[in-house]
Parts: structure tokens; C-alpha cells; sequence
């Protein structure tokens, strides 16, 4: 063995760790290497003092630092990660916020929205095809009216508001839906949710049944906004037959005063 071999069974030396074979044949080698022994008794000479050595309290502040180092890298790691679990968690967290069903909705519209776009641009439009993107337009208008119906029950004023807001998404809406609208507009407790709904009610106003429900509502609005609000769609939709309803609204002697007079002007331009 060369003398880098037997330098290399030096700690284990020290520690005591070498089979009784080596420890006896490096003890030969030593004692006739000079160099070997002075390399071994300055290593012995230093494990000594290493020995000797008090062994330092630890600092009061040692947990402190423990914990920064453990936040820098754990702030170091989650800089690394890949660009999909980012993405991952950022659609985990948006829908715990979101509400399932209107998410649900959205994933939905999206995908038959596609599954239209496929069969559109893909190798011509056969009757098959054709037949095919009406079942599916017809699909997303009920998943549409759904959604709508479903979020008029919710008892959050903001959701409610979202689900008038579907109406503009509506493009033939039904009795279920008037009908469920008009109920809004009488009984919400909300006024913005009810000012919202008279708002997608006046687009709706080709409906027969819509303009009757609007007249039958002016008596039932007990806020000045309201009344004032229907009294502008009612002459916006130059509907003569609401002048009686409004005419009823003036005997209320509770009636505010901007209200009877916007009223008064309203019944002199329908007349």
C-alpha cells in the first residue's frame, strides 16, 4: 500500500474503527515512514485539543434564526415552481371563492361553446351538423335560464342581481322566466335588485305579459326610486294603459313629493 492509502485509514485511526489486521499492519507502516508519523501524530496532537474544547451554549436567538432561514427557503422553493402548478392553485383558489354553480355554469358554456365552434369550421355543415348545433344552442339557453331561475332564489342581493343579469343572455325568454322576474320586481326586498329587474323587464316589453305585469306593478312599489323609475320605462314604452294605475298611486297621500310630480308630468305626456 502506498502512503495515500494508509493516510486515508488515519481517522478511522482515531476513532478506534480499523480491524485488528489494519491497525496492525498501519502501525508497521508508521514506524517506518517518517513522513506518515509526523503526519499522524499531528492529527493525534489536534484531536487532543479538540478534545479539550468547551462546547459553546447555544444562543439565545438561535431558534429565531432557525425559522428565517427556514422562511427564506421556503419563500426560495416556492419561486421555483413550475408554471402549472401556479396555475393549478390559482383555479383551486378561484373556485373556493366562486360560487359552484355559476362556475359550473361558466365550464359549461365554454365547452358546448367549443363543441359548437368544432362542429362549425370542421369539414362542412351537413343537415347532421346543423342538427346538432341546435340541440346544442337549445342546450345553453336552458342552462342559461337555469342559472337565472336558480340565482333569483339565492338569498346573497349581489348574486340575485347576476341572475337578472342573465336575461340579456336570454334570447326567448319564457313564462317561467317573466313570471319569475315579475315576482322580483314586486317582492324583492332588495330596491337595486328591483331597479335591475325593471331594467331587463323593459327589454323585454314585446312580451304582452310584460307590460301587463309592469302596470299591475306600479301600485306595488313602495320606493320612491321605484316609482319613479317605472314611471320612466311606462313613458319610455309610451304605455297609455298605465295612466290609470298611475293616477290610483296619486290618492296615496304618503306619496313623496318629487315621485307626485314626476308622476303628474308622466300621466300629462301619455295622455
Amino acid at each position: 500500500m502506498k502512503c495515500e492509502q494508509y493516510q486515508e485509514l488515519f481517522t478511522d485511526y482515531m476513532n478506534k474503527q480499523l480491524s485488528p489486521e489494519q491497525q496492525a499492519e498501519l502501525d508497521i507502516h508508521v514506524a517506518g515512514c517518517d513522513s506518515c508519523g509526523q503526519e499522524l501524530a499531528a492529527m493525534k496532537e489536534l484531536w487532543n485539543e479538540l478534545g479539550d474544547l468547551e462546547t459553546p451554549e447555544p444562543s439565545v436567538n438561535v431558534k429565531v434564526k432557525f425559522y428565517a432561514m427556514l422562511d427564506t427557503y421556503t419563500a426560495s422553493v416556492a419561486e421555483k415552481r413550475g408554471f402549472w402548478d401556479k396555475i393549478a392553485d390559482n383555479w383551486n383558489r378561484l373556485w373556493q371563492l366562486q360560487p359552484r354553480w355559476p362556475m359550473a355554469y361558466s365550464m359549461l358554456v365554454v365547452l358546448i361553446s367549443f363543441a359548437c365552434g368544432y362542429w362549425v369550421f370542421s369539414s362542412g355543415r351537413s343537415n347532421k351538423q346543423d342538427q346538432q348545433l341546435q340541440a346544442l344552442s337549445s342546450q345553453v339557453h336552458e342552462l342559461r335560464q337555469t342559472m337565472m331561475l336558480a340565482l333569483l332564489e339565492n338569498p346573497s342581493a349581489s348574486e340575485r342581481m347576476r341572475g337578472v343579469s342573465y336575461t340579456s343572455e336570454i334570447k326567448h325568454a319564457d313564462k317561467q322566466v317573466i313570471n319569475a322576474l315579475l315576482a322580483t320586481l314586486n317582492n324583492d326586498p332588495n330596491v337595486n335588485v328591483r331597479l335591475s329587474t325593471l331594467e331587463a323587464l323593459a327589454h323585454l316589453s314585446d312580451h304582452p305579459e310584460v307590460r301587463e305585469g309592469l302596470i299591475r306593478s306600479i301600485l306595488d312599489q313602495d320606493s320612491p326610486l321605484m316609482q319613479s323609475a317605472i314611471a320612466d320605462v311606462m313613458l319610455k314604452l309610451q304605455e297609455k294603459r298605465s295612466v290609470g294605475s298611475f293616477k290610483e298611486l296619486l290618492k296615496q297621500k304618503d306619496l313623496d313629493r318629487g315621485v307626485r310630480e314626476k308622476i303628474k308630468e308622466t300621466i300629462t305626456q301619455l295622455i
